[in-house]
């Protein structure tokens, strides 16, 4: 279990994982009792053009299989288990990675020696004493196995590649890499805690976190990056336990309860093309509907009702605030019947109306559920007679507390079974069909350990991989009734990149918990999910005035954004100028908007994400690894939120020139600098040369073509931006001779504008051509602004 302070409560939850038993203390430790199962010669069983099966055996006397081979270009699989059959406990409920071998792998066996080749790495393998080294292609090792290392009382410090049995049975298998003083590691999921995992213990299983601030998170991917330039993915649904130079600053190792150890080892040598690398072995990400990427406002975490959302939707219209989607939380269906997907019939008489109300406004609707059912719902008996629920092991329903007795115990939905996911898909296909445009797929992490599904998994086998099953569930009626596969998810595991999209859970409403919160999202995208959110002004609480804007600003500036907490999120509920201020951000973001989705677009085809971290854009600048506070929005801006009241924080700038958004400020790169930045404004600078793709903001993003598009030039020099729109792609090119600027498209999209900000030592054209009209210069909110001229030229 996670570390906890000492002298607080120990709080359980039903869904919490079973610590690991402690294997005996004894001179077994170092030369083997028949507790510790470590891997230390091999021989040769069978060899194919992609990999290698071995015989091992171990410092206990057993023998295991290792199978080590090419999984695809640039990637290496290494399996040990009892013999080449045995799955992992997730494998009956659902395929996590899809390794279909590499034509090109290549083997070499020498006397005592094998390599194994997949491209841009290869395995060395040293049969007697058992060793095992990957290296790139020009022979420089990215990572090898830390096979056994003692301390002064000859007591083991690791647990090297083999496995533990306690109690005659087999606890975990586990491996340890080697890990020089100076490497560094990213992802594991959306972890909260800091964005270097060095000398952190990370447990992969997805709570109910209660926040954004610890270890605990609802979405965790056993997948790390290392600055070395490769990245390891373990192949369970298990909590496996990622020990980052924490035991030992000497190593990392990794430990996993499960029936086998099944990871790939992934080269780089960027960071770049290792999340390219495992988004083929996991799932290109989803890419969401454009209307998607404009504002969601939630009813919070309170009472509703019909008539209060229609006066909050005409509220948002009247106050001008753009929004998309209106989001309704738990109270659209009877409180203590939570998740039966009826409508409360009193508070929502007539919800057809509503939603065609809605829609005549411009909002989409989104509805939250979860899947567990309350015992005191009506659907309650009719679930669990036809064994739609989890089972406890006599058969009977396992009633788990997932509310933490905030409500009665509830039956969890079982995905496993067929015909449970017809039967809860029939229920969301009616909501639908009224006109319902998506759903918040709330929770997902209360699979207690001891649960059976009706395909035999016990519940430490399906626990995380849940989430994924609940919300393919989702996304499949939602597709197939709308025709998109939109959810709006807090839980997730390995592959969770086809379910856009994703939000941070239940952060608290402070400044530390937003800095947490940013870090987590950054982390998530090292992870390879692109479309993450988080609440504006965070869940928990009440946030103060100055808050409420800055993380307005952050989530304006986030892949998506939602309003949304326990208390009011709404702009009008703060003074008039903490509104405006939101309000600003908001039409800025829907400006960007042509710019947010082709980032999105981008996204999806390869392994960038929408919010990246600096070391992917500049990974060879070690200020970049560790630069946890900011991030590039797509390619050319680069966010630095307020995470302390102060109004003043520090951001490194990468190697190159970066403009102030407000001010037209250059700076050169490479190194820190101090902003200084009103409650208005957020840090926000623009990469020199940047072509900027932009519209008008209006009250919504809606999904029809992008139109009254301006491309803002920042800076001076030839340049290009392909902009992409739902299905179609136009590449905008600049050329510069002299004071003569040329634009030229190929695509269905039109230019109708150029704009010139100022830029402090770059010189506003003369002439402008759009496609070969010439323009009109003129002064448009304080910028240099060419349009078409009418008429003849």
């Amino acid at each position: 279990m996670p570390y906890q302070q000492p002298l607080t409560p120990f709080i359980l939850h039903c869904a919490d994982p079973v610590d690991l038993p402690v294997r005996p203390l004894g001179d077994g430790d170092s030369r083997g009792d028949g507790v510790l199962s470590r891997v230390t010669r091999a021989g040769l069983v069978a060899q194919d053009g992609g990999g290698v099966a071995l015989k091992a055996d171990t410092s206990d006397g057993q023998s295991l299989v290792v199978d080590v081979r090419a999984a695809a270009e640039g990637v290496i699989r290494v399996r040990l288990g009892p013999d080449a059959e045995t799955r992992t406990r997730s494998a009956p409920a659902i395929t996590l990675i899809h390794a279909t071998g590499y034509d090109g792998g290549r083997v070499e066996v020498e006397p005592g020696r094998i390599r194994v080749h997949a491209g841009a790495v290869s395995a060395h393998i040293e049969l007697d004493p058992w060793r095992l080294r990957f290296l790139d292609p020009d022979g420089r090792l990215l990572v090898e196995q830390n096979t056994y290392e003692m301390d002064i009382s000859d007591r083991l410090r690791n647990l090297p590649f083999g496995r533990s049995t306690v109690a005659g049975e087999v606890a975990a298998y586990h491996e340890t890499f080697a890990a020089p003083g100076d490497e560094h590691f990213f992802g594991l999921g959306e972890k909260f805690t800091m964005f270097d995992k060095r000398g952190q213990r990370i447990i992969m299983w997805n709570y109910d976190a209660f926040s954004a601030e610890s270890e605990r998170s609802y979405k965790n991917v056993p997948f790390y990056l290392s600055s070395r330039g490769y990245g390891v993915l373990v192949d369970s649904g298990t909590a496996t336990e990622f020990d980052m130079c924490h035991s030992t600053h000497a190593c990392v190792q990794i430990t996993v309860p499960d029936d086998v150890l099944d990871y790939y080892l992934i080269a780089g040598p960027t960071p770049e093309r290792v999340i390219d690398r495992y988004h083929r072995l996991t799932g290109r990400p989803y890419v969401p509907p454009k209307w998607a990427l404009g504002t969601w406002i939630s009813s919070g975490f309170s009472p509703d009702s019909q008539r209060r959302v229609l006066k909050r939707a005409r509220k948002i219209r009247d106050h001008g605030i753009p929004c998309d989607v209106l989001h309704i939380d738990a109270h659209w269906m009877p409180t203590r019947h939570w998740s039966d997907l009826r409508w409360d019939a009193k508070r929502f008489p007539d919800p057809e109306s509503m939603l065609a109300e809605l829609a005549g406004m411009g909002f989409r609707t989104c509805l939250w559920l979860n899947p567990y059912v309350g015992r005191e719902s009506p659907l309650f008996a009719e679930a669990a007679a036809n064994g739609y629920f989890l089972a406890r092991a006599d058969g009977t329903v396992y009633e788990a507390d997932v509310w933490h007795t905030y409500l009665p115990p509830c039956g969890i939905v079982d995905f496993t079974n067929p015909r449970a996911v017809r039967w809860y898909q029939g229920l969301l296909r009616d909501l639908l069909r009224q006109g319902v445009d998506c759903f918040k797929t709330d929770f997902g992490e209360g699979v207690p350990v001891d649960a059976v599904a009706a395909n035999g998994m016990r519940g430490d086998g399906l626990h995380n991989v849940y989430s994924l099953l609940f919300n393919d569930a989702v996304a499949d009626v939602t597709e197939e009734v709308t025709g998109h596969r939109l959810v709006w998810a807090r839980s997730s595991f390995t592959g969770g990149q086809r379910h856009s999209a994703q939000w941070a859970g239940d952060t608290t409403s402070s400044f530390p918990s937003m800095a947490s919160t940013l870090r987590g999202g950054l982390s998530y995208a090292l992870s390879g999910v692109p479309f993450w959110s988080h609440d504006v002004g965070g869940f928990t609480g009440e946030p103060t005035p100055e808050l409420f804007v800055r993380s307005a600003q952050f989530g304006a500036f986030s892949p998506l954004t939602r309003f949304h907490g326990n208390t009011p999120r709404h702009p009008w509920s703060f003074e008039p100028a903490v509104e405006q201020a939101v309000i600003e951000a908001l039409r800025l973001r829907y400006q960007l908007m042509p710019y947010l989705y082709s980032a999105s677009v981008t996204a999806g085809a390869s392994s960038l994400p929408v919010l990246r971290p600096l070391l992917l854009a500049a990974p060879d600048e070690p200020a970049t690894w560790s630069a946890d506070l900011e991030y590039l929005l797509g390619p050319d801006l680069l966010v630095a939120p307020m995470t302390t009241p102060e109004n003043q924080r520090h951001v490194y700038l990468p190697v190159g020139r970066w403009i102030d958004y407000w001010t037209g400020e250059v700076h050169d790169g490479g190194r820190h600098i101090r902003a200084v930045k009103p409650l208005e404004q957020v840090p926000l600078y623009v990469r020199w040369g940047a072509l900027i793709p932009t519209t008008r903001a209006a009250d919504t993003v809606g999904s029809g073509p992008f139109t009254d598009l301006t491309l803002v030039c920042w800076g001076d020099g030839d340049g290009s931006v392909v902009v992409h729109d739902e299905g179609t792609s136009t590449a905008v090119t600049v050329r510069r001779q002299g004071g003569r600027f040329e634009v030229a498209c190929d695509g269905p999209l039109a230019i109708d504008r150029v704009a010139f900000p100022p830029v402090a030592g770059a010189a506003t054209p003369s002439e402008v051509l759009l496609d070969g009209r010439p323009t009109a210069l003129e002064t448009v909110d304080g910028w240099q602004t060419a349009a078409v001229r009418h008429g003849p030229a």
